[in-house]
């Protein structure tokens, strides 16, 4: 489990527990630290390593420049003139390999090697006519050092190509990591300056009516006195139940064994009764007659204990915050709140279906107030022509559509199944979290339930022209994700689940027709946390060096819609959405379904329409690769979770796990169609490159194991096996 988050609302009240949170933090950083000087110091030491072996090797050559065979008579033969300019050849060889070492790729000491392994031929060939033994058996084990240095090099290089993958997803993964910090770090420092300024209206919700720190007077047998001692203390009004921990700074803010007891009575100390302020006795009822003076840090705090003790003096104001709902506005979720969206949506549908940056390009603050002013008051809704009125651009239409869905008093899908529908979005396999959101949507209220369904149909029909419009399912999410969900409280861990959300609302856009065209299984169970599986594609049968994993790679950008998708204050204008597509989305866009016919966009003006009988024609698209995420298990192991049940005919397929899918033996295809369900970059070029939703025309059974062969646009070549998934 990872270090839990630091609240800032913690700062004020400091207790214990968070004490030692701040300690975890701060030892995580300790341990940080010492693991990145060794990192530096066994980085130093393998520098100075590589610098030994180029001493090395300069000085070998060195060696072999000076050495000279002695002959005798007058004169040296050919053969010999030839052996000793050999061994200079060798020495300025040597050389020559440190230099181009330094400065030039592994391909130019690949042109070397064979450059020396010619001439080494050539030189033993001569050593062979010559018929001297004792050069022969000089040159041999050079030749033998050589070959090992350059197999050395050559397998450092393969080595390093197959890590080059690795290398690029950790270069994504980091990129991720610095957006959603970006994304996050502007809400922070917000909430932040907002508990700064007024720390006591952002005290998070408590079980305890009242909690904190009071000093409890300890008084001891004569002439010794008392003693005050400083103890952390919870109190609950309801069963009227006082504990009390002792808090010693001397052992570094060890906490004491606890004391319980039940509150009879609670009196002000006067400052003329004793001499310390801020204090006041307490009384239990398993002892009558025994009170316990405690002494607060301030006036104010003692009053508001006084009022949660049921003490004199109490003032009416609460010790802990109760979660405070957000204001409400005037808008309901009733028949105008019903009509308002069908108006809007049937005009954007009608208008403005294909604009670029739909949802996502925010309208004049003054004109969208305006609209949803007209349109909320009786009187000039009717009035209001949206489908053929110039008065109202598409972007003010779409602006005043997400600001009355931000202004009902409780969010669409409600505070209290919040963290329901978060669960499933962190963890589990696709079909798992299918299953759990389809069984939290229809434990929604009914209005709740009927109005979600018009909207995401809606934004089905949007994502099914995002070739025109750039807004993809993903893009959507960013958008309506903060819009259709918010916490009750306003927490740094909230802000941490934004991404969450964006999940939550890509899973009902996905699978809009199977969670409220179909009732959930009654055998489902209530949603739990999952396998915390990491996102992964299935792995690849590699024609080298065995099984590589790959992945699809895909940059997440947390900051695309945050000013515009919970902001209280005037939408901002955004940037083009061109530029940011292919970031928000980690996968390339389906191919566009057409929408629903012209009679069918009538039922959005209809008053008296009812749930059950709106149907849609759009086929359910592939879900992206955000959000499928495979949960591999074991081929011996059955699944834990007796509800995952295979999909049915009509809903998408569901690609198999990795390990199903290696296990399965090997059927022979002969003459089928195949859809690609992942995308895939070729290691090889008999390999093919695709992408999601690919076609491949003449599949077969390929004699390599786990790999077909197959046809697209012309080219034939190998496919993974459990890349695609036959028609």
């Amino acid at each position: 489990m990872g270090l839990q988050p630091l609240e800032f609302s913690d700062c004020y009240l400091d207790s214990p527990w968070f004490r030692e949170r701040i300690r975890a933090h701060e030892a995580e950083l300790e341990r940080t630290n010492k693991f990145i000087k060794e990192l530096i110091k066994d980085g130093k030491n393998l520098i100075a390593a590589t610098k030994s072996l180029s001493a090395a090797q300069r000085k070998f050559a060195h060696s072999l420049r000076d050495f000279k065979f002695e002959f005798i008579g007058d004169a040296e033969t050919d053969d010999e003139r030839c052996i000793d300019a050999s061994l200079r050849e060798f020495s300025n060889f040597l050389k020559n390999l440190e230099e181009q070492r330094e400065i030039m790729a592994d391909i130019q000491v690949e042109q070397n090697r064979q450059h020396f392994y010619e001439l080494s031929l050539e030189y033993v060939c001569k050593l062979q006519e010559i018929q001297e033994r004792k050069k022969f058996e000089f040159v041999e084990p050079m030749l033998s050092f050589f070959q090992g240095m350059f197999t050395f090099y050559h397998q450092g290089h393969e080595l390093a190509k197959d890590f080059n993958h690795y290398k690029m997803e950790l270069q994504i993964n980091i990129q991720n990591t610095r957006n959603r910090f970006e994304g996050t770090r502007s809400e922070v420092e917000e909430l932040m300056n907002k508990i700064r300024q007024n720390p006591k209206d952002h005290k998070r919700a408590s079980q305890f009516t009242a909690e904190g720190y009071l000093y409890v007077q300890e008084k001891r047998p004569a002439p010794f006195g008392s003693s005050w001692v400083k103890h952390y203390c919870m109190y609950r009004k309801a069963a009227k139940k006082f504990n009390i921990i002792p808090f010693e700074h001397r052992s570094g803010g060890k906490l004491g064994d606890g004391e319980v007891f039940y509150l009879k009575e609670c009196t002000k100390r006067h400052t003329d009764s004793i001499d310390r302020r801020f204090c006041f006795d307490v009384e239990a009822a398993d002892r009558p007659g025994v009170s316990l003076t405690m002494q607060a840090f301030s006036e104010e705090e003692r009053k508001q204990w006084l009022e949660a003790l049921g003490g004199k003096e109490a003032l009416f104001h609460s010790f802990n915050r109760a979660i405070v709902p957000r204001p409400e506005g005037s808008a309901q979720l009733d028949k105008m709140g019903f009509t308002i969206l069908r108006k809007c949506i049937s005009a954007v549908e009608t208008r403005g279906i294909n604009d670029q940056g739909l949802y996502r390009v925010v309208g004049v603050s003054s004109k969208v107030q305006r609209l949803l002013s007209m349109l909320m008051d009786v009187k000039t809704c009717n009035e209001v022509d949206l489908e053929n009125s110039i008065d109202w651009e598409v972007k003010t239409i779409t602006s005043a559509l997400k600001q009355y869905l931000r202004s009902l008093p409780e969010p669409l899908m409600t505070y209290e199944l919040h963290g329901d529908f978060i669960v499933p979005a962190k963890s589990g396999s696709p079909e798992s979290r299918v299953n759990a959101i389809h069984f939290l949507v229809h434990k929604l209220p009914e209005k709740n339930k009927e109005m979600l369904d018009i909207l995401v149909k809606h934004l089905t029909n949007v994502s099914n022209h995002s070739k025109q419009n750039l807004m993809t399912v993903a893009n959507l999410g960013v958008v309506f994700g903060p819009t259709l969900m918010r916490p009750q409280e306003e927490t740094v861990a909230a802000i941490m689940d934004l991404k969450f959300q964006n999940i939550v609302v890509e899973i009902l856009i996905e699978n809009h027709e199977k969670i409220f065209r179909t009732l959930p299984d009654a055998t489902f169970p209530e949603p739990v946390s999952l396998s915390p599986s990491p996102p992964n594609a299935p792995p690849r049968q590699s024609k080298r060096q065995g099984q590589r994993t790959k992945r699809p790679v895909a940059v997440y950008n947390l900051c695309l819609e945050l000013e515009d998708g919970d902001s209280p204050n005037p939408p901002k204008e955004d940037t083009p959405p061109s530029s940011l597509d292919s970031l928000s989305s980690p996968s390339p866009t389906t191919a566009t379904v057409p929408g629903p016919p012209g009679p069918d966009k009538n039922h959005l003006l209809a008053d008296g329409g009812s749930f059950g009988d709106w149907t849609s024609t759009g086929t359910s698209q592939p879900r992206s690769c955000m959000v499928q995420w495979l949960n591999p298990q074991s081929p011996t192991t059955p699944s834990c979770n007796p509800a995952v049940r295979p999909p049915s005919p009509k809903s998408a397929p569901v690609p198999l796990s990795p390990a199903t899918v290696a296990d399965k033996p090997p059927e022979s295809v002969i003459n089928r169609k195949a859809r690609a369900v992942y995308p895939c970059e070729a290691e090889h070029s008999s390999e093919l490159s695709f992408e999601i939703g690919a076609i491949f025309e003449d599949v077969q059974t390929s004699r390599e194991p786990g790999w077909l062969e197959g046809t697209l646009n012309g080219k034939r070549g190998l496919i993974p096996q459990n890349y695609v998934k036959l028609l």
